[in-house]
């Protein structure tokens, strides 16, 4: 060891053997390694006729590594997927981003509505998104996601409806201002009725309480579903709960098949079913101890409660209102922009 410290210069350095040592990688002995799996799908890839930089190739690694050996190339499925990445076709899972259709007028719209969150927001007024979550069922019914526990959660292996001992209809509320949610739980139906009476729940336990100056509200909606911009149905009951709370609502909706641009969505669902993932929803009072629990690193906290009325289905629009229909629609995209004023 001390002639080897002595020694000028040492050729290995820190190494244990010289460089170049050891088995010659593939890719190295095989310098056309990627041209002969360019070579191999070829004639076997695809592409997006607006994008030249989207391609995709049906073949497998494994079915790709078995071709290249009958070319004397030694390249496990492995290798081959590292050399699909050079070649930008690395193993990818479609995403569900594409519109399922155009709305006239949808960029006025939006440019709309972000004009409308900075006014109220400006002036000290609530701004408020509400939306119905996807139901679920109560019972031993199969969830995605994982947990840890000593051995896996059974659950019956069809997620027939008949199986299950109830449903729940979490219809949210955001409160753009604040890192603060609430989920009201429905145990019905998601109807116009529930949507207008979670927002009147929300208002005389919290929201009067967070906002005493409050003069006005923005309410963002979706385009359809229990708040959908076309019911009549809708307008009506958002008028008696706003003939309730004393308040006037500006309502604004957002164009269809833009209901991933939601604020709600990716503030408040995506941090819930985060927190319910893989749980079996077996009772009430788990579904309700996993949404309570919902937090992030920002502070985000969500309250819930339950609406345990039941809701009838199949109501329709009375004469009356429709006859002389109290909503003050603006100029700009009516069907889409409109007060409701306590009468």
């Amino acid at each position: 060891m001390r002639e080897r410290k002595q020694l000028p210069d040492d050729p290995a350095g820190s190494r244990v053997r010289k460089p170049g040592g050891g088995r010659k990688k593939t890719a190295v002995k095989h310098a056309d390694l990627i041209q002969q799996v360019h070579n191999t799908i070829k004639d076997r890839t695809a592409g997006d006729p607006m994008r030249q930089d989207v391609v995709w190739t049906d073949l497998t690694p494994q079915e790709i590594s078995q071709s290249l050996q009958k070319q004397a190339v030694c390249a496990g499925p492995r290798l081959v997927r590292r050399m699909l990445d050079g070649l930008g076709l690395a193993r990818r899972q479609r995403l569900k981003v594409l519109p399922g259709g155009d709305s006239p007028h949808r960029g006025e719209q939006c440019r709309h509505l972000a004009h409308l969150i900075q006014e109220f927001l400006e002036a000290g007024h609530p701004v408020l998104s509400i939306d119905t979550k996807k139901k679920a069922y109560l019972g031993t019914l199969y969830r995605d996601g994982k947990v840890s526990c000593q051995q896996a959660l059974k659950a019956f292996a069809h997620d027939f409806p008949s199986l299950a001992a109830g449903v729940i209809i979490p219809h949210g509320i955001d409160d753009r201002a604040r890192n603060q949610g609430w989920m009201h739980v429905g145990l019905s139906r998601d109807t116009t009725a529930c949507a207008c009476e979670s927002l009147r729940l929300f208002w005389y336990n919290d929201g009067q309480r967070l906002s005493p100056n409050a003069s006005a509200l923005l309410l963002l909606c979706d385009g359809g579903g229990s708040n959908s911009c076309h019911k009549h149905l809708f307008k009506e009951d958002l008028q008696g709960g706003v003939n309730d709370l004393g308040v006037p609502i500006r309502v604004a909706h957002y164009p269809a098949y833009c209901s991933q641009f939601h604020p709600i969505e990716r503030r408040r669902f995506s941090h819930v079913t985060r927190a319910c993932q893989g749980v079996l929803f077996d009772s009430l009072d788990t579904v309700l101890g996993l949404i309570q629990k919902t937090k992030t690193q920002q502070g985000l906290t969500v309250t819930v409660r339950v609406l345990d009325k039941l809701y009838e289905g199949g109501r329709t629009v009375s004469a009356a209102f429709k006859k002389h229909m109290p909503i003050v629609f603006e100029k700009l995209l009516p069907k889409w922009n409109y007060w409701a004023l306590p009468q």
